[in-house]
C-alpha cells in the first residue's frame, strides 16, 4: 500500500512523500518551551492549539499514520540570486506562485481519497499548512527531510524550497526511517539573518523574523527593525538562499504552472498607489492577500524608506494621508529617513 500511495502521490504532482507514525512528535517539550518563552510573537493560534499539536491522536481519534509530502517552490534558474534593481521590492519565492494551499489542497483531497480507498472504513484528514501538527519535526521523523539550523525543513533531494503537507490517517502504514540532521558546522543561515532572529542553532525568535514582521505581525513594525527589512515586502528568503543543499533544487511540476514572474521584483511605487479594489485584483489566488492591504502598504512604506529616494516622496506623501493610520504612520517614517539622506544644500 505504501508503494501505491508514493507512486499516486509523485502523479498528482508532489515531489516526495514519506510515512511516519502518529505518535506525539518528537519534540514537543522544546514547542512548549518555546511558547512560554513568548518567541512565536502574536501568533496565538500556536499556544490555543498546542495540546493537538502536540498529540496527534485529538487530530484524528484512532489516527495510526502520518504522511508527508514535499512540493518544490524553487523558482526558475535565471532567477536565481538575482537582486531587484531600483525601487522595487522582493517577495519571498513561495509568494511569487499561486496561492499554494489552493494549489496543493486539491490534489491533497484527492490522495486522502485514495488512501481511504486502501483500507476498508479508513479515514483520513489532509492538511496544508492549516491543520495543528507539528509538521516539520513529523516530516524530518518521517525521513522527508532533516530541521536545519534555520528551523526549516531541508531536503537532500530537493534543498530548503518546499512546501509542506500532510495526510493523517487511521491506516496503520510501516514508518519510513527518520532523517539525521546534517547540517554539520555549517553557520550560514544565522550569519545570514538580517534581524539576529536566529539567536543560536535551531532556535528562532519570531518576533524579530521579517517573515513574522512582514506577514503575521498585524500592527506597526518596531521602528528599531524596519531599517534591518531592507526591501522585502512579503516574507524573507535570507537564512534559506544560503543553504548549500539547494544545489539540488529544482522546479516542481506541481507549482510550476502557477509561477508568477510579476512578483518577482515589483515595483514599489505602484503598489503604493493601490486602493482596495485594485489591491484584490492584483494579488488575487496569492498569498500575498493574507497580508490585506494595510499590511502590504505599511511593508511597501517601510521598504521605500529603506531604499527610496526623493522620487518616492510623493507618492510616500499620499500614502501619509490614507486613510488607514497603519499605512499612514508608516509613510511618514520612510518621509523622514528619505529626507535624513538628502544632503543639506
Amino acid at each position: 500500500m505504501k508503494s501505491a500511495i508514493f507512486q499516486r502521490a509523485l502523479q498528482l504532482g508532489f515531489d516526495d512523500c514519506r510515512f511516519t507514525t502518529a505518535r506525539p512528535p518528537d519534540h514537543a517539550a522544546q514547542f512548549q518551551s518555546w511558547l512560554r518563552a513568548g518567541l512565536h510573537g502574536q501568533m496565538d493560534y500556536l499556544a490555543r492549539n498546542a495540546h493537538k499539536r502536540m498529540e496527534p491522536a485529538l487530530v484524528l481519534d484512532a489516527a495510526k499514520t502520518i504522511i508527508t509530502l514535499a512540493a518544490s517552490y524553487a523558482t526558475p534558474s535565471p532567477e536565481r540570486g538575482r537582486p531587484p534593481a531600483g525601487a522595487a521590492g522582493e517577495i519571498a519565492r513561495y509568494a511569487r506562485h499561486g496561492d499554494y494551499h489552493q494549489v496543493l489542497g486539491g490534489r491533497l483531497k484527492e490522495l486522502a481519497a485514495f488512501v481511504n480507498s486502501l483500507g476498508g472504513g479508513a479515514r483520513s484528514l489532509w492538511y496544508v499548512d492549516t491543520g495543528p501538527l507539528l509538521e516539520r519535526d513529523l516530516a524530518e521523523r518521517a525521513g522527508l527531510g532533516f530541521v536545519g539550523k534555520h528551523t526549516n525543513l531541508i531536503s537532500r533531494k530537493l534543498g530548503n524550497w518546499m512546501l509542506l503537507a500532510e495526510i493523517i490517517t487511521t491506516l496503520e502504514l510501516e514508518p519510513d526511517a527518520p532523517e539525521k540532521n546534517r547540517c554539520g558546522s555549517c553557520r550560514r543561515c544565522l550569519q545570514a539573518c538580517p534581524t539576529d532572529a536566529l539567536p543560536a542553532p535551531f532556535q528562532l525568535d519570531a518576533r524579530r523574523c521579517i517573515s513574522y514582521l512582514t506577514i503575521e505581525l498585524k500592527g506597526a513594525i518596531p521602528e528599531e527593525l524596519r531599517p534591518l527589512i531592507g526591501r522585502r515586502i512579503y516574507g524573507c528568503d535570507d537564512c534559506l538562499a544560503v543553504c548549500p543543499w539547494n544545489r539540488f533544487a529544482h522546479q516542481g511540476a506541481m507549482m510550476r504552472p502557477h509561477y508568477r514572474p510579476d512578483l518577482a521584483a515589483p515595483d514599489l511605487m505602484e503598489l503604493l498607489s493601490l486602493d482596495e479594489a485594485s489591491f484584490e485584483w492584483r494579488f488575487a489566488g496569492t498569498p500575498i492577500r493574507r497580508a490585506k492591504r494595510r499590511g502590504l502598504l505599511r511593508n511597501v512604506c517601510v521598504a521605500l524608506g529603506n531604499i527610496g529616494d526623493e522620487a518616492a516622496l510623493p507618492a510616500l506623501e499620499r500614502a501619509a494621508a490614507d486613510a488607514e493610520p497603519l499605512v499612514a504612520e508608516h509613510a511618514r517614517w520612510a518621509i523622514a529617513r528619505i529626507r535624513s539622506r538628502i544632503p543639506a544644500v
